[in-house]
């Protein structure tokens, strides 16, 4: 897997909720993102972004991992865009 991550680095990535862009990554997958920032979504508001800088997500955490096309990212509507929040993480 770390491997496939090495053609990542120095891109913008998303994360579910999380995007950033890919500084570097170890054997167990913790990743460090930088400009990195949450999208939080809402059945009546538009999508807030949460400015989060500099960010580390543990390995464990991550499930799926690919490339933002930064110019459709750019043309989202995030102001007009609806969706159910994420239900909270219950352990």
């Amino acid at each position: 897997m770390s491997t496939a991550l090495e053609s990542y680095i120095n891109r913008i990535l998303l994360l579910i909720v999380f995007q950033g862009t890919l500084k570097g990554f170890d054997q167990t997958i913790n990743l460090i993102l930088d400009e990195s920032h949450e999208r939080v979504f809402s059945s009546s508001q538009g999508v807030e972004q949460v400015v989060l800088g500099l960010y580390i997500v543990r390995g464990d955490n991550v499930a799926v991992i690919g490339e933002i096309d930064e110019d459709t990212d750019s043309t989202l509507d995030l102001g007009n865009i609806r969706a159910e929040p994420l239900n909270s993480v219950v352990h």
